[in-house]
């Protein structure tokens, strides 16, 4: 006899389904099979068909995404960009825009000034005339690093187009939301001052600009960057103001609904078709009491109008977090004020935190709190004060002069990040321990009643993130920070922690002020992501091999999020002035090497086999540390020539290793072949970034490598590598 099922029960098949067909795993099909049987065992046939037709249509989903990332335009000439998408920052102008139906990221060096101001106020919707060349976009480089190609595909976006020339402009004048969207953006740029316009354009539009970086990279290290991503608290101010408005004119509650829905398409569009908008004004619209079955449908809609939604960090973030509220904070009914804030906070804080340091690596404990409290100021205060401000401001009433508010609000956020500016490191699981964790967060939640269970629980929970944040399997990584260096050797349990280098890139300052942006350092996109799912809250030693900016440039970029313990430099180093300056701003320890210095790790020594003053040049003086762990000698050369090499040799006759890091990148100018004959490596590994000006590695240096068949690694053509020590040897992997 056929059962009757509850949707919520169709999700959670459909969310282990979805995720098979996108990113198969073992254990992911051995819990689907295991839901399945009990499905058929509880004779859900009707589940089991719907359940069927969505998985048919993924695969359609599936199918159709791999022949449009085959079958993409080879050339374009023009392009309609959305236009709440362009963006300048310094003489680089970016969008997003459509051609015959396909949506392409495009990106232009802008040449003058004028055209800098054009673009930056441009309110009129066009088509460009352009001359570019499409690009496939970058895959991911680093281990747990962003995988640009694959965050571009859930957007429906397969190439790059890379604007040589804009010739012309065709203006349309048809009705566009978007532009719509983008005037009261630039509106609001215009006529309020920095940061009161920063606030504003977040929290109405959805809009933060590179102006609010540095405060943001703060909001986010306290854990309440959030409280910018426009969801159900929006979502509810502005129906609820409309909703209230209109019966209070007298008209039905079922006309006042069907203008809501108008509204609501007007409404996602001002704050730029935000997932976690789009997920909040279906379940506020669907017209169905049941919160379970409002939250199922929801996501069944989402799936069927944006398949891709589940695949990014701000779609599962924002569908748990609705789960978290739909189904857990029923239980706390009986519980008011105070008391029913903080605990809904932490629901949503523990729920959500396998997720969190799944993509994040990290969590701020302070969070629940100041989400509990800044979500007062931001949702009494804050939303409704700027929408007030903003919407007098198109009469000419100018208010200003409440700027030093949001001016003390900063000082006050300030503050505290320089109290508690480090969220705790935990370190990426592994698909197994995600669904442990996950399975253990709602355990704790379920029973939170029942002490005895849920300190069990808890245990457990700790004993499982000390696992995930200390990796029992000891490590060398070869990070790729493009045309730099930067090497991590991690020992096991975290015991100690080795940097090789910061990797950097050189800062090549316009000769015109307004080319002049705001960029992130190269370590915020590789290096430090890495650190972080490796679980490393601290580097114990920093070794720098010699003060150049592709070796050291993001020193004080790794140093404010990392604390590093003690820095090894060479005296020669420190006859460098911008250097000294960087150290100087740190508060490690500075150890100068002298000979015969050692650090442990591995249950042996990483030796200095140079002191850095031998050489003529900055390049030949760079440290040279040789280790044996494990059975294996490695060698690291840093920018090492021909000089080098040749003192190197002379001064250790016998040296003889098995895996060398190449000097220099694979230049030319190092590695040669009296070198290679004397320490006879295996393995080489040489840190180039792809399609680097300087076209290292040199063909000369890899003809001596590969005539003596030694095995190559390369950052530019497989990313990062990593010698993961486990099971006895030493195994070699790459992201490539």
């Amino acid at each position: 006899m056929k059962q009757k099922f509850t949707l919520i029960y169709l999700v959670y098949l459909l969310v282990f389904v979805y995720f098979l067909i996108f990113s198969f795993s073992w254990p992911l099909l051995i819990l689907s099979l295991f839901s399945l049987f009990i499905a058929f065992y509880r004779q859900y046939y009707n589940l089991l068909a719907l359940l069927l037709c969505f998985s048919f249509f993924l695969l359609m989903v599936k199918k159709e995404t791999e022949v449009q990332e085959i079958q993409q335009p080879e050339k374009i000439s023009k392009i309609t960009p959305y236009m709440d998408t362009l963006q300048v920052n310094g003489n680089r102008l970016s969008f997003r825009g459509e051609v015959n139906g396909r949506d392409f990221q495009a990106f232009y060096t802008l040449t003058s000034e004028k055209e800098k101001e054009y673009f930056k106020n441009l309110r009129i919707k066009g088509i460009f005339y352009i001359e570019g060349t499409l690009e496939i976009p970058e895959e991911q480089r680093n281990f747990s690093g962003f995988d640009y190609r694959k965050y571009l595909r859930t957007q429906g976006i397969y190439r790059l187009l890379k604007i040589e020339k804009i010739q012309g402009f065709e203006e349309k004048h048809d009705f566009d939301l978007r532009l719509v969207r983008r005037k009261a953006i630039l509106w609001t740029q215009e006529h309020f001052p920095s940061p009161m316009s920063s606030y504003m354009t977040g929290l109405l539009f959805g809009w933060l600009d590179k102006d609010f970086e540095e405060m943001g990279e703060l909001y986010t290290s306290l854990g309440i960057i959030h409280l910018f991503a426009l969801s159900g608290m929006q979502v509810n101010f502005f129906i609820e103001l409309l909703r209230n408005i209109l019966l209070r004119l007298g008209l039905s509650r079922k006309l006042v609904y069907f203008i809501q829905i108008p509204f609501s398409i007007f409404y996602a569009f001002l704050t730029g078709l935000s997932l976690s908008i789009l997920r909040a004004l279906l379940q506020k619209n669907i017209p169905i009491k049941n919160s379970s079955d409002r939250f199922s449908i929801t996501f069944l809609l989402l799936m069927i109008f944006s398949p891709y939604f589940l695949l990014t960090t701000g779609g599962q973030l924002t569908m748990l977090y609705s789960f978290l509220i739909t189904f857990f904070s029923q239980k706390f009914n009986e519980l008011k004020g105070l008391k029913r804030a903080l605990l809904d906070s932490t629901v949503l804080a523990v729920g959500v935190l396998p997720l969190l340091i799944f993509h994040f690596h990290s969590f701020q404990p302070l969070s629940i709190i100041l989400t509990l409290l800044f979500s007062l100021i931001f949702d009494f205060l804050l939303l409704p004060g700027l929408l007030f401000v903003f919407l007098l401001s198109l009469f000419g009433i100018d208010l200003t002069l409440l700027n030093p508010f949001f001016i003390i609000l900063e000082s006050i956020v300030r503050l505290v990040g320089s109290l508690f500016d480090k969220p705790i490191v935990f370190g990426k699981p592994n698909l197994i321990f995600l669904l442990l964790l996950f399975m253990l967060s709602g355990l704790a939640l379920d029973f939170y009643r029942k002490r005895n269970w849920n300190l069990v629980v808890i245990i457990v929970l700790f004993f499982l993130f000390f696992l995930v944040k200390n990796p029992k399997h000891p490590s060398i990584t070869m990070v790729d920070v493009g045309q730099g260096d930067s090497i991590l050797l991690q020992d096991r349990w975290n015991r100690q922690n080795i940097l090789i280098d910061t990797g950097g890139r050189l800062k090549i300052r316009g000769d015109e002020q307004w080319k002049e942006g705001s960029y992130k350092s190269n370590a915020e996109s590789t290096l430090l992501p890495y650190l972080r799912a490796r679980g490393v809250s601290k580097v114990d030693v920093l070794i720098v091999t010699h003060p150049d900016e592709d070796h050291i440039g993001d020193l004080e970029s790794v140093a404010q999020k990392v604390p590093i313990k003690k820095i090894y430099v060479s005296a020669s180093a420190l006859e460098k002035k911008n250097f000294v300056k960087k150290l100087s701003s740190l508060k490690s320890q500075i150890h100068i090497v002298q000979e015969g210095d050692k650090i442990p790790i591995f249950n042996s020594n990483l030796r200095f086999l140079t002191t850095g003053g031998e050489g003529k040049s900055d390049n030949d003086n760079s440290l040279v540390t040789f280790g044996e762990f494990y059975g294996k000698k490695f060698l690291f050369t840093g920018d090492l020539e021909e000089e080098g090499e040749g003192k190197l040799q002379k001064k250790y006759p016998h040296l003889e290793v098995d895996v060398l890091k190449v000097g220099h990148h694979g230049s030319k100018t190092s590695t040669k072949e009296g070198f290679l004959e004397a320490i006879k490596p295996k393995v080489a590994l040489i840190s180039a970034g792809k399609n680097n000006r300087y076209k290292h590695p040199s063909q000369e240096t890899l003809h001596q490598l590969t005539v003596r068949g030694i095995k190559i690694y390369r950052t530019d053509q497989q990313g990062a590598i990593r010698f993961l020590y486990k099971k006895g040897s030493w195994q070699i992997q790459t992201v490539k």
